[in-house]
């Protein structure tokens, strides 16, 4: 197989998943379109959010709570214009039904299908971005977005955003089991 020498920057073509990170600065609910993000312990349940210098970051760092919210395909131009302005000069808390939770600082948006509420666990500070670990304090889901009470993908409709491309992709069909489709080759 040929080798043909890339740009680093783009040598990472996996999807990631598109989220609103949500934080109240100034007073007033704001949200930034985001795609770094992950989960990073299970117990306790922490999200790890990667995020440029973007004026939400003032309102996590003032507060020390932030949300991550999950939109479904639906809500695709909402999300990508929240990636276009800036919260300095426009106000996006209104293009959503905006509720809290038990963090009064978390903006959760009730149009998207999954939610959640972070404390600010750590913040740390890289040369192109800042990562806010957060722990997930709670959650919520739409009542359609679950199957037997846990968040179900294919119900939750989100999408992701492929880089360096810069398009946004629907999640596709299952292609195997997790911790299954390998045991065939274990012996």
């Amino acid at each position: 197989m040929n080798r043909i020498r890339i740009a680093p920057g783009d040598a990472y073509p996996v999807p990631l998943p598109m989220t609103l990170i949500g934080a109240v600065v100034e007073g007033r609910a704001n949200f930034l379109a985001a795609a770094w993000v992950t989960r990073v312990t299970l117990k306790p349940p922490m999200m790890l959010a990667a995020l440029g210098s973007h004026h939400t970051n003032r309102g996590i760092e003032e507060h020390g709570e932030f949300s991550i919210n999950v939109p479904d395909v639906a809500l695709l131009a909402k999300t990508d214009y929240c990636g276009i302005v800036s919260g300095r000069t426009k106000d996006k808390s209104r293009l959503f039904e905006v509720f809290f939770g038990a963090l009064a600082h978390a903006p959760l948006i009730a149009d998207c299908p999954l939610v959640m509420a972070c404390r600010l666990a750590e913040k740390v500070a890289l040369p192109g971005d800042t990562l806010y670990i957060g722990e997930v304090v709670e959650a919520f889901a739409a009542e359609h977005a679950l199957t037997e009470g846990r968040p179900d993908l294919r119900k939750i409709d989100p999408f992701v955003l492929s880089m360096p491309e810069n398009r946004y992709f629907r999640i596709g069909e299952p292609v195997g089991r997790a911790w299954s489709a390998g045991k065939a080759l274990s012996g």
